[in-house]
């Protein structure tokens, strides 16, 4: 008898309507693959492969990076470990590399929730189930944090999807941001000002080449849709073919990533989208930060449109 190896990211979750397809896994709850027709619009990874440059992950309790991985809430200081220890940060949350559960799944959805529990650093206990789904409109995801503890806790939320658009290189990429300002960082990638784009080569409130920009940038002062939300477009030179990550009222700024630390073949390949709730080293600076009261249930959305 042959035995086969399991896949690194453990459990895959297949979800499928209207031509678009969904792999969702059971290691960080990622979403590994997307597919409309036989375009492949999510630059994913194999089911042998850890998650390459933190891939398809759900970022929470916080998003990108906190200093020194140190941070006060609520008049008492903590002391995260240091997940990226090469530049002395706490980095992308608590669930993106422990294994989820199965909650629910039909033929176009599947639910996972994964329970962080308090533990050193962040010594609160946040529920999080997110219910990712498929149709004609193409990928949503709706994510939900609880607090089951009994005390406030911090809260933020990213996900971190390379997108791309088939036979169209990055630098050829017409691309669309709706933040009026940037944020400026230091040599860790951390937050150091903020200065609005307006002219400069950061501009990107009308569709425009990337060229040769290198982009790890987080944007803010949204420009809001009617509905309250806002949404990041990538699109092919001559406009054929689009792609919209839209993401509700509770995002507040988008990180651009055009992946040029990745190495090999993903070096430059895809663009990351990231919706984000609160910019960088927000749990220092306090910046829209979600403070869950015991028993709160705290709810948002994003997705992917074709």
């Amino acid at each position: 008898m042959t035995s086969v190896a399991p896949a690194k990211s453990g459990t895959q979750w297949s979800i499928e309507a209207d031509g678009h397809r969904a792999v969702v896994v059971e290691v960080g709850g990622v979403l590994r693959e997307y597919a409309a027709g036989d375009r492949g619009i999510l630059d994913g990874f194999g089911t042998d492969e850890l998650s390459p440059g933190s891939a398809g992950q759900v970022l929470a309790p916080w998003p990108n990076r906190i200093r020194d991985g140190r941070f006060t809430f609520e008049g008492t200081a903590y002391q995260l470990p240091l997940t990226e220890p090469a530049r002395h940060n706490a980095i992308h949350g608590l669930a993106n590399w422990v294994r989820w559960r199965l909650a629910e799944q039909t033929p176009d959805a599947v639910t996972l929730e994964y329970d962080i529990p308090p533990q050193v650093g962040y010594p609160w206990s946040v529920a999080l189930r997110t219910r990712w789904s498929v149709s004609a409109d193409g990928l949503r995801c709706d994510q939900e944090a609880t607090n089951t503890g009994d005390g406030n806790a911090p809260f933020g939320y990213s996900v971190h999807p390379y997108l791309r658009l088939p036979d169209v290189a990055v630098d050829d990429i017409l691309l669309r941001v709706p933040g009026k300002v940037r944020v400026l960082t230091d040599a860790r990638l951390l937050p150091i000002g903020a200065v609005k784009v307006a002219g400069t080569e950061y501009d990107f409130t009308e569709p425009r080449r990337i060229g040769d920009a290198v982009l790890d940038t987080t944007f803010g002062d949204l420009d809001h849709e009617p509905d309250g939300g806002s949404s990041v477009t990538i699109a092919a030179p001559d406009g054929s073919r689009r792609v919209t990550v839209w993401a509700d009222r509770n995002f507040h700024w988008w990180q651009i990533f055009t992946g040029d630390t990745l190495h090999g073949e993903r070096h430059r390949r895809s663009v990351a989208i990231e919706p984000m709730t609160c910019p960088p080293d927000a749990f220092r600076s306090g910046r829209d930060v979600v403070t869950l009261v015991p028993g709160q249930t705290w709810r948002a959305s994003w997705g992917v449109r074709i």
